[in-house]
Parts: structure tokens; C-alpha cells; sequence
């Protein structure tokens, strides 16, 4: 299984909520403190919001942040938000399966198996425990906007 870009990059901006859990973020910051696309993170902040794990507001100090407490969303929820097909082979899609041997095979149990534990997983890890106290998260993002490396505005 290989989760999408648009998964990837929803985790990775929930996180950074996470870790900025009591201000609003713009997505021009994250954007630049993840050199990544904003076009993608505005998409994707708007599906958040759509689902409700993320709020926005507007005006001088609007931007996103955290609808809930990063204790409370775990990361199967954040990760269901953003994939819309955890179909591992033909066979888990009824309609487009094509697969002759269906009917005999056994590997479908077992990647439904692989499946469910896999998402277990995930639903017992929140973005709390992602971020911790985010230090270390802080220290490999690139600097903030109009600072340096060390911390001073530039």
C-alpha cells in the first residue's frame, strides 16, 4: 500500500498544527517551513475543515488551526480524512474485480487481515504522540518566515 501525496502532506500539516496547537497558522508558513506546494496545502486545509478537523478564520490574525485537541484525533481518523481508497488488490472492489480466481483465493483474507491491523495501529496513536513536545520536529523544519536559522528575525 502506498498512501497518496495528498495524505502525506494533510498528516504532515495536521502535525504542524499540532505542534503550534495555541495560534493560528497561515499556509504561506507552512508552505514555507515544509517547502511544499500552498495550492496543495489550501486543498487540503479545506477538506480538513470540511470534515472538521480543522478550523480557519480570517482577518489580520486568521489562518488554521487544530479543531480539536491533538490528543483527541487520531491518526486512522486524520489518515481517512485525506485517502479515499484502501483497496490493497482487484478483489477488495467487487465491482471492478476481474480476478479469476477470487472465489479460491485465499490472499484476500489475509490482506483484509493486514488491513485491519494496520489501521488498529493507527487508531491508537494521536497527534499528540506524533508531535510530542516538538522539538525535534521544530529543529528539521526549515526556519520561520522572516527569521534566521538561529531563531532571529532576519
Amino acid at each position: 500500500m502506498k498512501l497518496t501525496k495528498y495524505s502525506d502532506l494533510g498528516l504532515r500539516l495536521l502535525m504542524y498544527l499540532a505542534m503550534r496547537r495555541d495560534e493560528p497558522v497561515t499556509i504561506q508558513e507552512v508552505s514555507e517551513r515544509f517547502a511544499i506546494s500552498k495550492n496543495h496545502l489550501v486543498k487540503i486545509s479545506h477538506r480538513l475543515s470540511l470534515i472538521g478537523l480543522v478550523e480557519s478564520s480570517k482577518g489580520r490574525n486568521g489562518g488554521i488551526r487544530l479543531a480539536r485537541a491533538p490528543e483527541s484525533i487520531s491518526v486512522e481518523e486524520a489518515l481517512r480524512a485525506t485517502e479515499d481508497n484502501f483497496d490493497l488488490v482487484e478483489c477488495f472492489a467487487a465491482a471492478q474485480n476481474q480476478c479469476v480466481i477470487s472465489g479460491a483465493c485465499k490472499l484476500t483474507g489475509v490482506l483484509l487481515s493486514a488491513r485491519a491491523a494496520f489501521f488498529d495501529v493507527l487508531a491508537q496513536v494521536t497527534l499528540a504522540d506524533l508531535v510530542g513536545n516538538g522539538r525535534m520536529l521544530e529543529r528539521a523544519l526549515l526556519p520561520m518566515p522572516g527569521k534566521t536559522a538561529g531563531g532571529r528575525k532576519a
